[in-house]
């Protein structure tokens, strides 16, 4: 237990060590960390946004609604038997019926062709049902629409729910795109933490080859330079954070406005518990990568002769 006790001491120490080292130079390591930041920031809210879109998106659940226009011939009763005989199967959610005088209304106030309207003798618009699907946005409609289509009172159905289609194909490309920055950047922070931890290797060289000379390993000097990149990382991902969630406070109001274009109340989402935490551990695990990347490189050259 003793050996136990000291060896999580030794770590303990080296942490903090490390720690203190850095906020001995406050304004060029803030500017480091503040890079490594911006780096994590990029791809992590690029997801957010993503999945934000996405989510949104799945809330339309007006965006699968289609219409029935009916044949002339359709009287009113027999338009509402139609809608609940819809409305009983089990891959929709509601069917409305929008009668003739209805429509003709609706038409006559947001065509602009209201007072030429008005000189028809005979209402020329058919009986309406729109039908909502039970899945909304996420079901697939077509085959629901094609089975309404094959009624004998049916005499168009207009379906309008490409642009979803086009609109996920979309957020997948992004996602793709997100995965390929976030590689790319990952390594950029690898190299930004390597190249510090460099600087304070070469900084440092005589008490490194002191501590050789005295018997101390490789381990126990890289020790500290983990540290230092594992602090590093980590203040990059506080600031990661922090940028995140300042971006969605700025666009939370024009996003909320295009939502409710959509009918939808839906509130943009930012960073959850088990997100941030990983956010804060990406950075920790890439800086202890960069550090040990570093050390293992230039610790042999540190060798005294």
């Amino acid at each position: 237990m003793s050996f136990i006790y000291r060896y999580l001491s030794l770590h303990y120490k080296n942490l903090v060590d490390a720690l203190t080292r850095i906020t001995e130079q406050p304004l060029g390591n803030l500017m480091t960390i503040v890079v490594i930041g911006i780096a994590l920031a990029l791809p992590a809210g690029l997801r957010v946004m993503v999945s934000n879109i996405s989510t949104m998106s799945d809330s339309w659940d007006a965006a699968a609604d289609f219409t029935i226009y009916l044949e002339m011939t359709v009287d009113e009763t027999r338009a509402n038997e139609l809608a609940r005989n819809i409305e009983q199967r089990t891959d929709v959610r509601r069917a409305i019926l929008i009668d003739r005088a209805q429509a003709l209304v609706e038409f006559q106030n947001y065509s602009g062709f209201g007072e030429a309207l008005e000189t028809l003798q005979v209402n020329p618009l058919p009986h309406a049902l729109i039908i909502s699907p039970t899945g909304g946005s996420t079901s697939d409609v077509s085959e629901l629409a094609m089975a309404l289509e094959g009624m004998e009172e049916t005499a168009l159905v207009q379906l309008d729910t490409a642009w979803v289609k086009r609109l996920r194909s979309i957020l997948e490309l992004a996602l793709r795109v997100v995965d390929i920055v976030t590689v790319l950047l990952g390594f950029g922070v690898i190299i930004v933490i390597g190249n510090t931890i460099r600087l304070e290797i070469n900084n440092r060289q005589d008490e490194i080859e002191v501590i050789k000379l005295v018997g101390g390993s490789n381990g126990y000097v890289r020790r500290p330079f983990l540290y230092s990149g594992f602090w590093y990382g980590f203040g990059g991902g506080i600031v990661a954070i922090l940028t995140i969630w300042g971006v969605l406070g700025l666009v939370n109001s024009p996003a909320r406005a295009l939502a409710e274009l959509y009918d939808s109340s839906y509130r943009l989402i930012g960073l959850n518990f088990m997100e941030t935490l990983m956010l804060l551990g990406t950075g920790g695990l890439l800086g202890w990568a960069g550090a040990a990347i570093a050390t293992a490189r230039h610790l042999r050259d540190a060798d005294p002769e």
